[in-house]
This record gives C-alpha cells, structure tokens and sequence, in this order.
C-alpha cells in the first residue's frame, strides 16, 4: 500500500517534468512562424530536415495544444493559445481538396505554404481534422468550427457505413470488404471527442458508438485467445499475413478506448473484456521476455512477420501501454495490473527520452538500441507522448487524490 503510494507519487513527478519537457521541445522547434502550421520532421536536437506538413500531425498537434490548454493550470499559456489557433487555421485553410461529389477529401500531406503533395485512401486525415477542429472550438467558443467539425464528422461515418467511394479506391474483385481495427477504434475516438461534455451529441452518437465497440469486439479471435487485426467484414478470421497480424500496442489502445466507453456507460461486461482481452492478452503475446519492450507487429502463428520492423520497439506501443495498465488499474484496483504498469514504465523510460535534447526518441532495436534518432517524422508528432503523458498525470491524480 505505502510503498505503491509512494512509487506512484514518484511517477507522478516525473511524467509530470518529461511532459513539461516534450511540451517546451515542440514550442520551440516546430512552429512555422512564416506560413502557420507545423514543422514535424525535427532532428534529434529539433532542427527541421523536411518542411513538408502532414495533415494528420497537424491536427494532432492542435488538438494536443488544445486539450492542454483547456485541462492543465500550467498549460494555459497564451502562446500555446496562439500555436493552436495558427495551426488551426493553416489546417482550414489547405487540408481540404475538393473530392468527388461535392465531398470534402483532406491532403495527407502538403508543402511548407500549404499545397496538397499526396492524398491517402483512408479517413485519418479527416479523423484527425475532426479532432482539431473540435477541441479548437471548445477552446475559442466559435460554433462555426463545432459545426465544420459535426460536418466532416457525417461524411466519414457515410464513407465508413455507407458508401466508401468517395476516398477514391476502387472495388477490386480479389479485394473483400475487411473490418481493420483503426477505423471502429478511430470512429470511437471521434465519438467519445464530440460528445464530451454534450448531452445532445451523446444522444445523437449514441447508436455509432455502440456499433464502433461491436466492431472492435469482432477483434477478438481464436476463442478469445488473440486479438488479430483484420478480420472479415463479418468479423470471421482472414487468410494469409494480414489475418494473422497482431499489433500489441494497438490492441492495448483499444482496450483503453473501450475502458472509457465502459467507464461512461457504466457497462461492466466491456469492462471485463477491455481488461481481459485488450490490456492483458496483447502484453502477454507481445512483451519481449528476452530484452524487455513490447514487438511492433506479431504473427499469431509464430510464423516470421512479412513487416521488415516487426520486432522493433517503437514510442507509441509503449504510451499506449501506460494509459491502459494505469486506467485499467485505477477502474479495477487489481495489484498485477499495477505491477504491469510498473514494469512497462521502467522500460519505457529506461530507454526513450533522450536527456541530452530532450523529447523521446522513435525507434529502437529489438535490443533497446536508438535505430533512428529523430524526434519527429511523417508518423512521429506531436500526440502520443503527451497525450500518455498528460492522461497518465491526470489518473496519477485521480488515484493519488483519492487515496
């Protein structure tokens, strides 16, 4: 009891100074003060090595200013204010290309002044738009934005249940419809970012989010002994690599996800399986008991992923890590879920931020070795370190206050 109090006061403090850290690194060394937006491919010691601006990150690092600014004392700054509010507006003014059928496509990517350069396939651009653009309104109380926000909101779940044409891929006849866990979980994310707070868009999402969650339980496979990434549309187990995968640092993000769609609705049945399924089975399958960490991507027949990374360790597994064993811990009070928690913190901050520069780094070796030693990339911004970081603070508070 004392000395897991005690433990936990100290990973307070700290998580509380590294998130004072990445927050200070990205302040000073990703801001475009020319054209607005964001630089996100930062060496290791910040410097810029590509001006292009994915819009994705771009949304991430709004929202991420955003919701610090709105839930910490500390954070209520006004040049976090201003970052937000530049980012926000670079983001309106070039993410959108204009799609097919008068529908609103975002870039992946654009130039440094905002020229769109490559358009994915997929929602998360537009997820992450919806994001921004959400909190930003919180922030500033400008209900044109809630509105733009509600808008692109309607077009992804029409692309998402209706009809999926307007992200331009065509239906290939040896393609069959998959159900990939990124999109129910991205879905759920974006449910649970509008509602906050919002009685009538709880009751207006109430039916999506519902949905989301069964799509994510189809997830579980092989009599609830894995949790595979892609299944059929009818949530039946795919042939070949791509029905095999396993990604243990998604999985434990969707546990967490369902922990707070459990802890909202009060349904203890998700909670049971949030734990059981999503927290404690992946971290099972996908820690590293040799060199510690947990594998990027598995195959649940042990045979070599086809993913030439698959047995690196990455940030973002790690944070997701965290935010589940700690909130799956502070609803459930079950010792073992604390003790992972533990064990995953004394890794992750063992072997990821960099206290020469600051901020974390990537990607590691299997071996814990830095492999790449940016702090920045396409797929590195500013989001998962913080976003664990700040949650991890605030349900540190949460336990620390309550007992």
């Amino acid at each position: 009891g004392t000395m897991s109090a005690e433990k936990l006061e100290e990973c307070r403090q700290h998580v509380r100074a590294q998130l004072d850290d990445v927050v200070t690194f990205w302040l000073q060394h990703s801001h475009d003060p020319v054209h607005g937006g964001f630089f996100t491919c930062l060496g290791r010691d910040g410097r810029v090595y590509d001006e292009l601006k994915y819009v994705w990150l771009q949304g991430r690092q709004v929202w991420m200013y955003c919701r610090l600014y709105r839930t910490v004392d500390r954070f209520r700054k006004p040049e976090i204010l201003e970052a937000a509010k530049t980012g926000g507006e670079f983001l309106r003014k070039f993410a959108r290309v204009s799609g097919g059928g008068g529908q609103w496509k975002c870039a992946f990517c654009l130039t440094r002044d905002g020229k769109a350069v490559k358009v994915q396939r997929t929602i998360f651009s537009e997820c992450f738009y919806v994001m921004a653009v959400d909190e930003l309104s919180r922030v500033t109380g400008d209900t044109d934005m809630q509105l733009e926000a509600e808008q692109m909101m309607e077009q992804l779940i029409c692309w998402v249940r209706v009809d999926p044409s307007g992200l331009g891929r065509p239906q290939l006849p040896g393609d069959v419809p998959t159900n990939s866990m990124a999109v129910p979980m991205m879905l759920l994310c974006l449910v649970q970012q509008v509602c906050e707070g919002r009685p009538d868009a709880r009751q207006k999402y109430a039916e999506l989010g519902s949905w989301c969650v069964r799509q994510i339980l189809q997830h579980v496979q092989r009599d609830g002994a894995a949790i595979l990434e892609n299944v059929s549309a009818d949530g039946a187990e795919l042939p070949g690599c791509s029905g095999r995968l396993q990604n243990p640092g998604h999985a434990l993000e969707a546990g967490w996800f369902l922990l707070q769609f459990a802890a909202e609705t009060g349904n203890a049945e998700i909670q049971k399986t949030a734990v059981e399924k999503f927290v404690a089975l992946p971290y099972a399958s996908g820690w590293d008991t040799e060199h510690g960490g947990l594998f990027y991507f598995l195959d649940v027949d042990g045979h070599c992923p086809t993913q030439l990374e698959w047995s690196m360790k990455l940030w973002w597994p790690h944070c997701e890590a965290l935010v589940a064993f700690l909130m799956a811990y502070s609803q459930t009070r079950k010792p073992e879920l604390l003790h992972r928690f533990f064990q995953v913190y004394d890794y992750t901050f063992s072997h990821f931020p960099d206290s020469v520069s600051g901020e974390w780094f990537g990607y590691l070796t299997q071996e814990g070795k830095v492999a790449l030693d940016f702090k920045g990339g396409p797929f590195k911004g500013f989001f998962h370190v913080p976003r664990c970081l700040l949650m991890c603070e605030q349900i540190l508070d949460d336990l620390l206050n309550k007992d």
